[in-house]
């Protein structure tokens, strides 16, 4: 489905402050969705075909193509199917050109019956800098009939101030609000304010948001501004909140702000002026308590910390189960026995190098490459002083989940060690390359020497060597992948893994 900037681009000739215009508009009309209990449909005349070709002057301003819509989820909405990319002329939906013409709001007469279900349309002009660059059709689901109780009154009062607004071109307002998409919605708290900053009507949720903030009794008639102030613990976050509402008041939208009150609840409030006609009509002030959001949100951080200094002491555990190995690796006379406290070290410094990559993730993931990084130089480091064996990484690990991290990193480390340990006689020199080749399933490893190959009748399901067994073990339990060594064309052997990245049971 081609974006709402690439259907104005291959239909239409509309300069880039329009563009940047309808753009703001789309970010912004849930709102007028939800408060008109209506389908918005952003209808744009055409100047070009499918093809890129001018239209001829006798379809020009004739024909409109939908590059938006937005359902409400206060209603049933009136087009259960997708008309973003459909087509309409005039003589369908006269409205178009009528509104565009007049520059006015424009309703159908009598109600229109669109796939069985009677649907009432009205035609919005969309002002920007002077011209109208567009037509917002507002079509509404006749079909289950509404009780005119107080709140849909307050609602549709405020969705035709608003609408008058995007008429005008004061609404949206030229510069949108970054946090428009994280801001209240109509169903989490509204309040209509009246010029003089007082409630003239406070939606349920609205009213039990203030009730959690501390405020018992009811809030029409009351002066919003300072009440919201008292109620406020931090003077600076009451002093902003209350300045906000009176901004938007004197006419000056407000972007989304968040305060705790003296009781401990906390709320987002966002203020809208009301000005349809260039008239001051009062505000509307959207709030939402989101006290549980911030608890949760803090003991999720209390979580992940907790998560991370674990990790943290588990990798100084580790590290003085190293030191505790390397000084009995100096007191030990047997070169066997050094050989394998040696190894040991190295298995349990890999380990603890995960643990600290997971002591500062703050998501249980861990960046392979850096770790890889890592633990490369320590297996060169090991190879014997006779050899002059050089080991480097080619391609790209990409991040992984920490169950997968420690095992991969243990496997990887043990078959470099491997393949610099069994490859080259001493004296020789060689190169051992660590290969990582990632797709959206597969994460695909081959660590490939130079070296003088696999032994006659080599067996991976019957070698006896501890570090294959262990390989074996964690690719076949741990990782759920496949391993395969063979010899190279070219000389040298390769081990070759293969891991799934999807979730593992």
């Amino acid at each position: 489905m081609s974006t709402l900037s690439d259907l104005l681009a291959e239909h239409t000739g509309l300069s880039g402050g329009a563009v940047d215009h309808l753009q703001t508009v789309v970010a912004e009309w849930q709102l007028l969705s939800d408060l008109s209990f209506a389908d918005f449909l952003l209808w744009v005349p055409e100047t070009a075909g499918q093809d890129g070709t001018p239209l001829p002057p006798q379809d020009a301003g004739r024909r409109y193509i939908c590059v938006a819509q937005a359902r409400p989820t206060t209603g049933p909405t009136a087009h259960p199917e997708d008309v973003v990319a459909s087509h309409t002329d005039v003589d369908e939906h006269p409205q178009l050109r009528r509104a565009t013409a007049e520059r006015r709001i424009c309703r159908e007469e009598d109600p229109r019956w669109y796939l069985g279900v009677p649907v009432r349309r009205e035609a919005i002009p969309v002002t920007s800098g002077g011209e109208v660059v567009a037509v917002l059709s507002r079509e509404t689901n006749l079909a289950v009939p509404r009780v005119p109780s107080a709140l849909e009154i307050a609602y549709l009062g405020i969705a035709g101030d608003l609408c008058q607004m995007v008429a005008d071109g004061t609404f949206p307002t030229t510069e949108p609000s970054p946090d428009v998409h994280t801001s209240p919605r109509v169903g989490d708290g509204l309040i209509r304010l009246d010029p003089a900053g007082a409630v003239v009507f406070a939606s349920p949720n609205a009213l039990s948001a203030y009730h959690r903030m501390g405020h018992a009794s009811d809030l029409v008639g009351v002066r919003l501004a300072p009440l919201t102030r008292s109620l406020i613990g931090d003077p600076f976050d009451a002093t902003e909140v209350a300045q906000r509402i009176l901004l938007a008041l004197d006419g000056q939208p407000s972007m989304r702000t968040e305060a705790e009150s003296r009781r401990g609840a906390a709320v987002l409030f966002r203020a809208l002026p009301l000005r349809p006609g260039g008239k001051a009509a009062g505000a509307l002030v959207l709030c939402r308590d989101v006290t549980e959001v911030r608890r949760r949100d803090r003991a999720l951080l209390s979580k992940d910390a907790t998560i991370r200094e674990i990790h943290h002491r588990v990798k100084n555990n580790l590290q003085t189960v190293a030191a505790l190995l390397r000084l009995q690796s100096r007191r030990t006379n047997s070169p066997e026995a050094k050989e394998a406290l040696a190894e040991s070290v190295r298995r349990v410094a890999a380990i603890a190098m995960v643990h600290e990559t997971l002591s500062t993730s703050v998501d249980e993931r861990v960046d392979l490459d850096a770790l890889v990084d890592k633990v490369i130089p320590i297996v060169g480091d090991v190879a014997v002083a006779e050899s002059h064996v050089k080991v480097r990484k080619s391609g790209q690990f990409g991040v992984v989940a920490a169950e997968t991290a420690t095992p991969l990193v243990m496997v990887l480390t043990e078959l470099t060690q491997n393949a610099v340990e069994h490859a080259y006689p001493p004296g020789n020199s060689g190169e051992v390359v660590v290969t990582a080749t990632r797709s959206a399933r597969w994460l695909d490893v081959v660590v490939a020497d130079d070296g003088r190959g696999l032994p006659a009748g080599f067996s991976l399901e019957r070698t006896n060597g501890l570090g294959l067994q262990i390989v074996r073990t964690l690719v076949e339990s741990e990782l759920r992948g496949t391993l395969s060594l063979r010899r190279r064309d070219a000389g040298g052997t390769e081990a070759v893994l293969r891991v799934p990245l999807s979730h593992r049971r």
